[in-house]
């Protein structure tokens, strides 16, 4: 059985920890794994996408449209720019926020109006999350992307927590443990 999990994001997010976190998590869990990255022009705000597979034997890093599992989004117009890569049935994980591109930003594009609906409306299951309210709540709305882990986390039943919250404690750096950790027990609380 494998396990499809594509992450989709904006440069600065923190997408690319979040999916080192979860391909770490998976080995730790005993499965093989296997990632592929597509960092665009990130550093400009663009996309930011992570694939990760795991489960007996991964032979290739990449998912092929149709076969993803779970889409785990940090903002809303990635999660419906990335829709066509789930299955039927799939689930999206999608951060409530918005952040303009720059053709909307612009004003040759208009940002596209009720995505979370528009997601609803497809063969898949939504969770719409306020990961950054959350994060700024706990006090750093950087840690935003440990929030949305701690979604994803409790929505793969094959990890168990502890897994996690140790990886939290090894990867993440002292002075930013205890603020991640919260985090990620905010985001597994929130479903």
């Amino acid at each position: 059985m494998t396990t499809n999990i594509l992450l989709c994001g904006v440069g600065g997010q923190g997408t690319l920890l979040a999916s080192n976190l979860l391909a770490e998590s998976a080995m730790e869990a005993g499965f093989d794994v296997k990632k592929s990255e597509i960092h665009g022009m990130a550093q400009r705000g663009g996309s930011v996408v992570s694939h990760v597979r795991f489960g007996d034997k991964i032979a290739a890093p990449v998912i092929r449209k149709g076969e993803c599992d779970i889409l785990l989004a940090f903002e809303e117009l990635e999660a419906l720019r990335w829709s066509e890569f789930l299955k039927p049935g799939g689930l999206v994980i999608s951060n409530a926020q918005n952040i303009l591109p720059m053709s909307v930003s612009a004003g040759k594009d208009k940002y596209p109006e009720k995505i979370t609906e528009k997601l609803g409306a497809l063969d898949i299951e939504v969770i719409s999350v306020d990961a950054m309210g959350k994060a700024r709540e706990i006090g750093n709305q950087k840690c935003l992307n440990v929030v949305l882990l701690g979604v994803l986390a409790r929505k793969i039943p094959a990890i168990e927590k502890k897994i996690w919250a140790e990886l939290i404690d090894r990867r993440i750096p002292q002075k930013l443990k205890e603020l991640n950790l919260k985090a990620f027990n905010a985001g597994w609380n929130l479903v």
